[in-house]
């Protein structure tokens, strides 16, 4: 007979389904089990429609399950206020389950715990934190997110063991094979957000798109941090059919008539600015309020290095090649460490292999 761990692994599964598409909502997956039988399923599909909840009650009802008595396991706390859907907690208790089995507790402090006490004062048996810290890994975006208003920040690069992102001459495709790319590609599809810095358009003009099946459709944003607002209207991401998607963010000291052209073709942000740089926490409140809740910083070793004071995690790519050189650009430039009392800590360190490269990923020590 399955335990309740094993139906939480199994509403896991069908949470990751939605994987990349329910933002700004979190991936919840569902499973209403009975007499030791799964009766029903479903998953949260993306923001707007049905939570998972109610798409497991209308699977079990489209089966012509009795769900009296039932149980559901469900990754999050059921919400329990009114928002573009009912409150999953109506639903539930209009059901008549029995017990409800609980992951993660919805990580907004004004909603936490809510739901457990309305089902509760039901009669509903309500069990809480099985496998806890895995459902609450599912959705860190949007926990970060709902908590602070800010999105979370990842610093993705392709680099060689030596870390540099190109030769000496500029050259860098490819760095890493097709397994290391396609990965990145998803990386780039999980995220609501891509964001790169001037020197990247000029150099490279990149389409900066999601190319994976099935996420066509997906709102993607893109944003180019360019303070003097440099970009050339000709660049890709102002040409594309996703034009309207692309966010320039200049300052001050961007002349009229550069912010009038680009505007004609982008949306483009005035930013606050400090020493001629763009304010990049001003700038995470405003995505954040924009309800991006995750952003991938694609840019050069000089983007990279000003938002590593800001990450919360990295994406590093390495591949077994030695460039060398001392004018080679390297994956996080800046002014750099002054002595190791200074250094940026990875922690949570994840390799994984790629064909014959390997990433890490980890968390960037230090609060943001």
């Amino acid at each position: 007979m399955a335990t309740k761990p094993n139906y939480i692994r199994l509403a896991l599964g069908l949470a990751r389904r939605a994987w990349g598409r329910t933002s700004p909502n979190p991936m919840v997956g569902a499973v209403l089990v009975k007499n030791g039988k799964v009766i029903g399923n479903g998953w949260h599909r993306r923001a707007g429609e049905p939570h998972a909840e109610i798409e497991a009650i209308r699977d079990a009802q489209k089966r012509g399950a009795d769900l009296r008595g039932a149980t559901l396991f469900v990754t999050l706390e059921p919400c329990s206020t009114h928002g573009r859907t009912p409150p999953c907690t109506e639903a539930i208790i209009a059901a008549g389950i029995r017990e409800v089995v609980v992951g993660a507790t919805d990580p907004n402090p004004k909603h936490a715990g809510r739901g457990f006490a309305i089902l509760r004062r039901a009669g509903i048996v309500v069990t809480q934190g099985v496998l806890k810290a895995e459902c609450a890994a599912l959705n860190e975006a949007f926990n970060h997110w709902i908590v602070h208003g800010t999105p979370l920040v990842t610093v993705k690069a392709a680099m060689s063991l030596d870390g540099k992102i190109a030769t000496t001459s500029g050259e860098s495709k490819w760095i890493t094979g097709e397994r290391a790319r396609a990965y990145a590609m998803r990386l780039r599809a999980s995220a609501d957000a891509v964001l790169v810095g001037i020197n990247s358009i000029i150099k490279d003009d990149p389409g900066l798109t999601v190319r994976l099946p099935g996420f066509a459709g997906k709102p993607f944003r893109r944003y180019v941090l360019d303070p003097r607002g440099r970009t050339p209207t000709t660049a890709r991401i102002l040409c594309d059919e996703q034009a309207g998607m692309t966010t320039i963010v200049v300052t001050k000291l961007a002349a009229a008539r550069r912010v009038a052209a680009l505007g004609r073709q982008a949306r483009v942000l005035v930013a606050p600015e400090r020493d001629g740089r763009i304010d990049l926490g001003c700038l995470c409140k405003t995505m954040g309020g924009e309800n991006i809740t995750h952003v991938l910083v694609e840019g050069g070793g000089e983007t990279n290095a000003v938002w590593m004071q800001h990450a919360h995690r990295v994406a590093f790519f390495y591949a077994p090649i030695i460039l060398g050189g001392r004018g080679g650009p390297t994956a996080v430039a800046g002014a750099g460490a002054q002595s190791l009392a200074d250094k940026l800590t990875l922690e949570d360190v994840h390799w994984l292999r790629l064909g014959h490269d390997l990433l890490l990923t980890a968390r960037v020590r230090g609060p943001k």
